[in-house]
């Protein structure tokens, strides 16, 4: 049995147990539960709170964790990153009162910061050269200028709105950070290869987010054009239509160049392009 931990509420709550629910693992949750088996594979799921989540996996208590990569950086405990999982994008960056001027990190020399990641900051201020007053608090950072007790806030940005609300503007960016996932240093054999299946499942799962599935029908003087555009796995899968002259290919595109393949495929005379998505994906 795996022990892993996920953030039992809070930003990255929704995305962990979607990642375990789309890998196939049925499991209850609630607010109130602290703790849940899956019926269907070899995994027990412990939601604790992200801050908790590298002490517990650095010292043993659970096998492995889903944490943002800001937690991790700034608890600095010793852990293995095994995947980046690809959600609870964000940005930590410095932020000072939308009347204070700033031309180079050499600005922030000797001002107050005020934060909650202190050891990141304090690492970005000495890798610059900067000497400022790092005051650690513990939320509502964004606050901190307007009541006096800090010159600039070092904290997670996410859309900015909330900067904006409070008289603040983003200057320097020091972490873009996402979902980490995280093992224990000396997993036994039988539990690294639980964890080795549930990379497989999650894999699979981001494989088939990534691409596209299509299925078109094309002039047979025009298929060598039409194949390179949809290179496939391997190659395109090339089969003749009843209609003498036209061939049916079927094959995967990656997300990030889906429209512009799309557009090229129709110049080059495809007809009856048929797009879908792909529920898992081995490669």
């Amino acid at each position: 049995m795996l022990k892993i931990a996920i953030q039992k509420s809070g930003r990255l709550f929704e995305d962990s147990t979607a990642l375990l629910r789309d890998a196939g693992i049925a499991f209850g949750s609630s607010p109130n539960r602290l703790r849940s088996q899956a019926s269907n594979f070899p995994l027990e799921i412990i939601f604790l709170r992200d801050d908790d989540i590298p002490e517990y996996v650095e010292g043993g208590v659970v096998d492995a964790g889903i944490v943002g990569e800001n937690v991790f950086l700034e608890k600095r405990k010793t852990a293995r990153v095994i995947d980046r999982l690809g959600f609870g994008q964000c940005r930590l960056s410095i932020a000072l009162p939308k009347n204070t001027p700033y031309r180079s990190v050499q600005d922030l020399n000797h001002l107050r910061i005020a934060t909650t990641y202190s050891h990141i900051l304090v690492d970005f201020l000495t890798a610059n050269n900067i000497q400022a007053d790092v005051h650690e608090v513990s939320g509502a950072v964004e606050l901190a200028p307007s009541l006096g007790l800090a010159d600039a806030i070092f904290d997670i940005v996410g859309t900015g709105s909330t900067l904006l609300a409070n008289g603040l503007y983003e200057v320097e960016t020091v972490l873009r950070s996402e979902a980490l996932l995280l093992a224990g240093p000396g997993l036994a054999q039988e539990k690294q290869e639980i964890l080795d299946r549930l990379l497989f499942r999650i894999h699979a799962n981001r494989n088939a987010k990534n691409h596209r599935y299509i299925l078109l029908n094309a002039p047979n003087d025009q298929l060598e054009t039409i194949s390179r555009l949809l290179p496939g796995m391997k190659s395109p899968t090339v089969l003749p239509l009843a209609i003498e002259g036209w061939s049916s290919l079927h094959s995967v595109v990656r997300e990030d160049v889906f429209w512009e393949v799309l557009e090229q495929l129709k110049a080059a005379g495809a007809q009856g392009i048929l797009v879908t998505p792909i529920e898992r994906m081995i490669l």
